[in-house]
Formats: C-alpha cells, structure tokens, sequence
C-alpha cells in the first residue's frame, strides 16, 4: 500500500512539475526600455515573463515559441512600475474632510480607500507605502494581497506615532471633554518607554513600518508646523524597538531641529524635510538618511490654503507658509548628493496624480532619468526589496509600466500611463 502511495505522489509531482514547465510565457516587444539600471533607454527590446517573473531581457523582438503570448508595445517606452514612498488610501483632500473625520465609519473609509488604491495602480504605481491611517490600511493590503481588490503592493503604517498633542494625536482640536488622554494603542506617546509601547502595538496590528512625528505638520489642526514634538531619547527609543522588531522608522518632519533628532537616533527616511539645512542635509549623506520630498503635496496645499474656508483658521497659515518651501529645498538636496527617493503624499491631494511629481522634481533641476530612478531603483532600496523590484531584469518581480513617447523628452507623459502590469498580470493595455 505504502509503495502504491509513493508511486501515485511521485507521478502526480512530475505532472505538476510538468504543467509548471510548460506555464505559458509572455513576450513584451517594446519600442523602448528604460530598465532603471542604464542611463539611457535601450531600443527595440523584449522582455520576457513567465507567472509574476521576469525570466529573460533580450535585444530585439524576439520570436515566442508555439503558445506563448506577445504584447505590442513597439510604439511605446516601458519602465519599471513605478513606487510611490508616501501616501494615504484612507482620505482625499476635500474641504469636508476634517468634519468627515468625526462623521464617517470604518466601513466607508474603507470602500472609498479601495478606489483610491485602484486609481493609484491605474496611474502606473505598482507599489506603495501607506504612511499612516486608522488601520483600514492594513486591511485594504490584506485584501489587495489576497486579489479581492486591486491596487498596487502596499507596506502599511498603521496608525503613525507622535507626542500629546502633536501632529497625529488625534484628537486635535476636539472639545475638551472629548479629548480624553489618548495613549501608545492610539498611536500618541510621551516618554520612552511609551515610545516603546506605541511600536509594539502597531507591530501587534500588522504594520510593516514605523512613521513618527518629530515636528509638526501643516494639516494638523495646532499652531506650530515646525517646531521638535519628541525628544531624541525618544526617537531612539522607537527606532530601536522597531529594528528589534525588522521595521524600518519613516519620520515626517518640516523643521530642522527635529530632522537632526531624528536622522541622529536612525530613522530610514525624511518625509517633507521643508526647512531642511545644511547640516541637516550632512548629517542625512553621514547615516545614509533617504530624503522623500513630497513636492506634489506643498504645491496643493498652498493652493488649496487660497480657497476661503477649505482648511481649519490654523492650517491656512501654516500651508501658505510652509507648501511653497519644498521645491527649493529639493533642489538643494539634490545638489548636496542626500539620497532621494519618489514620493508624494498623495491624500493631500487627488489619488492617481502621483505621477505630477516627476514634472516638479524635473523643474527643481533632477534630470529625467534621475527622477525615474528615485521611483524605482531607489525606491526599492528605501524599502530594503531591491532583489526583487525597481528594475526590469531577469528574476525581478514583472511590474511594468509604459507611456506612449519618450519621457526622457517630455516628463509630462508620464502622467499618461497606457500600460500597467503587476506581478505578471496586465491591468491596463
């Protein structure tokens, strides 16, 4: 009976070794590949998928085999899928927005933050980090990760961090007997070792990294977007607790002060960086601080801060003043040699506009190819995935996108994405 047994396991392994060999093959000819690795665009190539992988990159067009599947996109330049490192599926800039805050259930957050992760995908982001919501967003991952929703791969904050208070506590601006004393399970902590507890729960509910305040920020709802909310003992407090725990530290910060805390006890990345300095810009070459701009979301809220009665009395100020910074404090970065990588804070402005930032970094004085390369090949190395996305080559996951014309040209047409594959699977032709 046992030999019967291992007779039918052995057969029915070498069948489904068999259908595994012949899975079909799908053969992309493109006109042209900026492949995130070269500094020019290579003519005629082909790239070759097999199930969510990238098996060949070959010169040519070449000829597919008896079955396998050829797509057209000889008149079209194709990239890698492009990573957005700052958004937020749970919200979308409205005037509404800080009333909805108290008015609308998880249910609803969490149908309109579906749509806004399929339009994110549609623009031709194939992978995201959410940097902050009320956990909707971790579900919203799980669900996209088990294909009953699209939208592109996510590495989630689940609720981020900050001080009593601060730019995230969130109860902000709330009458004062509702405001109660909120604590580390609702993302606001005071001291180290509350610090400590705040990682913990999120690590608890499923977050994939960290992201702190260490200043405050224009949209909240308090008087200062700039000055230092957390100590530096703090601050390294979190990152140590969450490097114990394999998650890397995201901080939002405008001013210099609580930039320089936080680059000094570790953090990853700098999110908006507005009144960045010079020695801050040192300090972030020396740890190897990766800087994420965000230009999209200063040019909106400045706009929008112009429209009577769209933010709180606090926020219109703070958005006049601090939104028009950041495209000259990019420029500067660059300049210095701090490592960038693409991100926009989508939320703040419409979902799916994502690709707007390239023109402004592109304006700012970053070359094309630059710019498509801090939305690729370093935005994987930011998320620590480089062996798996940012490029289109053999064994990279097969994330691609592709625009009609030569974006090295014209900037602008990469936000006319034609084309989008995920994974191996074609979401936009």
């Amino acid at each position: 009976m046992n030999k019967l047994f291992y007779a039918l396991a052995t057969m029915a392994l070498v069948a489904f070794s068999g259908l595994e060999s012949m899975a079909q093959k799908t053969f992309l000819h493109c006109g042209y590949l900026i492949d995130g690795l070269k500094d020019k665009a290579q003519p005629e190539m082909t790239v070759v998928i097999e199930g969510n992988k990238i098996v060949a990159v070959e010169k040519g067009y070449t000829t597919p085999a008896a079955g396998a599947k050829v797509i057209d996109l000889k008149n079209q330049t194709v990239m890698p899928g492009f990573m957005d490192m700052h958004v937020h599926f749970e919200s979308e800039t409205s005037p509404t927005a800080y009333a909805e805050a108290l008015s609308l259930n998880q249910g609803t957050i969490a149908f309109r933050s579906v749509n806004y992760a399929e339009k994110t995908l549609m623009a031709g982001f194939t992978t995201v980090r959410d940097l902050g919501g009320s956990g909707v967003n971790v579900q919203l991952r799980n669900a996209i990760n088990q294909g009953l929703v699209k939208g592109p791969r996510m590495l989630v904050v689940g609720k981020a961090i900050s001080a009593t208070g601060g730019h995230m506590d969130p109860t902000n601006n709330y009458r004062a007997d509702l405001q109660g004393d909120p604590g580390p399970a609702q993302g606001v902590a005071n001291g180290p070792d509350e610090a400590r507890k705040a990682v913990r729960y999120q690590y608890k509910n499923g977050a994939d990294l960290i992201k702190i305040a260490s200043t405050g920020g224009v949209l909240s709802v308090a008087k200062d977007g700039s000055a230092p909310q957390f100590t530096e003992e703090e601050i390294r407090a979190i990152v140590e607790t969450a490097r114990d725990l394999g998650l890397k530290v995201a901080v939002h910060a405008h001013g210099a002060e609580g930039m320089k805390r936080a680059v000094r006890a570790g953090v990853t990345s700098v999110e908006h960086g507005t009144l960045m300095d010079e020695e801050t810009m040192k300090l972030m070459k020396k740890n190897g601080t990766w800087y994420v701009p965000t230009l999209t979301a200063g040019k909106s809220v400045a706009d929008s801060a112009k429209i009577k009665g769209y933010y709180p009395a606090l926020v219109t100020p703070k958005a006049l003043a601090i939104g028009p910074q950041l495209q000259g404090t990019f420029a500067k970065a660059y300049k210095a040699g701090v490592k960038i990588a693409f991100g926009t804070d989508a939320g703040v402005f419409m979902h799916g506009k994502n690709a707007k930032e390239f023109e402004y970094m592109v304006e700012a004085g970053m070359p094309p190819m630059e710019a498509i390369k801090a939305a690729t090949v370093s935005a994987a190395e930011l998320i620590g995935m480089s062996e798996k996305l940012g490029a289109v080559e053999k064994g990279k996951l097969a994330d691609l996108v592709a625009v009609t014309g030569d974006p090295i040209k014209d900037i602008k047409l990469l936000q006319q994405i034609k084309f989008v594959m995920k994974d191996g699977v074609v979401y936009k032709q």
